[in-house]
Formats: C-alpha cells, sequence, structure tokens
C-alpha cells in the first residue's frame, strides 16, 4: 500500500466502524457487531492480499510466540470475558479466570524483554492450541511468521528478529487504529489496555461492559502508555484532514 491507499483505507473502515457504533449504539449486539466488522475485514483483506506472498508458518498447534504481550481494545476484552462465561472448554482445564489471574500477578510489571525472558505461556494455551481463538484479539491475528524455526530460536533468545508478515501487521494496525478513532469520536474509551490485566478486572466486575456503554473506562489501569492517548488522537485528527500523519499509525511493540 502506497500513502495514498493506506490513508484511502483508514478512512473508509473509520467511516464503516462510525456508522456501526451509531446504529448500534444502546444495543447488547454493539460489542459482537463491531468486533464481527473488525475481524471479517481483517480475515477478508489479507486473504486478497496474500495471495502475492509466501505462505505463513503459522498452524493450529503452534503456540511459541504466545509469550509475548497482548494488548486489546476494550470492546475485544469484553467480548473475551464475555466468551470464556459460556464457552465449553477442555474437561479436566483449570479454572480459565484463575489462570488469567495467576498469569497478571506474574507479568503485569514486566516489561516486553522481561517477558519474553520468563516464557509464561499465554493463559489461554491448552496443548499447544488457544482456548479462544474464535474470539482471540487482532493482536494475535496480526502476528504471523514465515519460518516456524526462526521463532522458535527467538523465543530461545537465539536470533533477535524473525520474518512476521508485513500484511498482516499493516491490516491489523489499520483496522484496529480505524476502531479505536472512531470510538473516540462517538465517546467510548478507546485505548489499548494490557490483555491480562484488563481481563482480570472484566472477570472481577460484572459492571465493566455496562460502565464502557457509558463512556466510563473499566480498564484505565491497564491502559498501554508507550504512546499517548494525546499523541494517538492528533494522528488521528490528522489523517481526518487528509493531510499526511507525523508518526505511524498505531502503538509500537505492543503485540
Amino acid at each position: 500500500m502506497n500513502e495514498t491507499d493506506t490513508l484511502g483505507f483508514f478512512a473508509a473502515q473509520a467511516q464503516a466502524f462510525t456508522e456501526t457504533l451509531a446504529g448500534r449504539r444502546g444495543r447488547e449486539d454493539l460489542i459482537d457487531g463491531l468486533l464481527s466488522q473488525a475481524f471479517s475485514s481483517f480475515e477478508g483483506n489479507v486473504a486478497i492480499q496474500a495471495r502475492d506472498y509466501p505462505a505463513i508458518a503459522c498452524h493450529k498447534g503452534c503456540a511459541t510466540c504466545c509469550t509475548l504481550r497482548v494488548t486489546a481494545t476494550a470492546p475485544e476484552v469484553l467480548l473475551i470475558a464475555r466468551y470464556m462465561a459460556w464457552a465449553k472448554f477442555p474437561d479436566g482445564e483449570m479454572n480459565l479466570a484463575k489462570r488469567v489471574a495467576k498469569a497478571n500477578q506474574q507479568t503485569c510489571s514486566l516489561n516486553e524483554a522481561q517477558r519474553v525472558k520468563l516464557k509464561r505461556r499465554c493463559p489461554f494455551i491448552h496443548q499447544g492450541a488457544c482456548l479462544i481463538y474464535p474470539v482471540r484479539p487482532l493482536a494475535c491475528r496480526g502476528h504471523a511468521c514465515y519460518d516456524k524455526q526462526a521463532c522458535v530460536d527467538a523465543a530461545a533468545g537465539r536470533v533477535a528478529q524473525i520474518p512476521i508478515s508485513k500484511l498482516h501487521q499493516t491490516f491489523r494496525s489499520l483496522i484496529q487504529n480505524a476502531m479505536q478513532s472512531a470510538l473516540r469520536d462517538a465517546g467510548y474509551a478507546w485505548g489499548l489496555y494490557e490483555l491480562n490485566q484488563a481481563l482480570s478486572l472484566a472477570l472481577a466486575d460484572t459492571r465493566c461492559q455496562q460502565l464502557w456503554a457509558t463512556g466510563a473506562e473499566p480498564f484505565a489501569e491497564a491502559r498501554i502508555k508507550e504512546i499517548s492517548l494525546q499523541e494517538m488522537g492528533r494522528v488521528f485528527d490528522r489523517i481526518k484532514f487528509n493531510s499526511a500523519p507525523d508518526a505511524t499509525l498505531g502503538p509500537r511493540n505492543l503485540h
């Protein structure tokens, strides 16, 4: 994508999210509609563009990258919390809420490098597979690699870089940022949150969805702060006025 295509895609996505938010405001299916749109747009656009790219090495049973920090928007956190409440998980599986709480206790104070070194698996990984795969966040959908061995070597500290899919990364960033821009304009909390910490808050207080729907920020303490909301907001505003931003779209290094 060149810059013109990128800005045009972002604007179209933001407008579509704005329409969804307006049409479903106050409805129980607001989050479902918003994220169904986000996930479908990501999967569809990647599928179309990937025809000219090599196949990614990611597959079911490979969870090598699942020690990285995962960030998510409030709607994604709330969808996962709801999914955890009604989905059926493997017999004998430990209580997922306790697994999330334990993971949060072990990792919430660590930076990205420390988390990778700790090699603490995501609490949703079971026998190499993701227990919340249907509702996994855009961050997980947008992290893909062309070389499985490179992922293994990176996890073991033998290499610092892996051949990730820029295609997946770009569409994840554009779609997620467009959704955040629309959420901001509609008066909803629109930041990015550390997944385990935000989920711990959501699972501890069933009012979180109601609070978020009224414009409150129930996951404020879990918000990622590498790039301020003010800085991101300025980027979004520049795009709306068809002016090239002076910062890259989306937070840096926020898997």
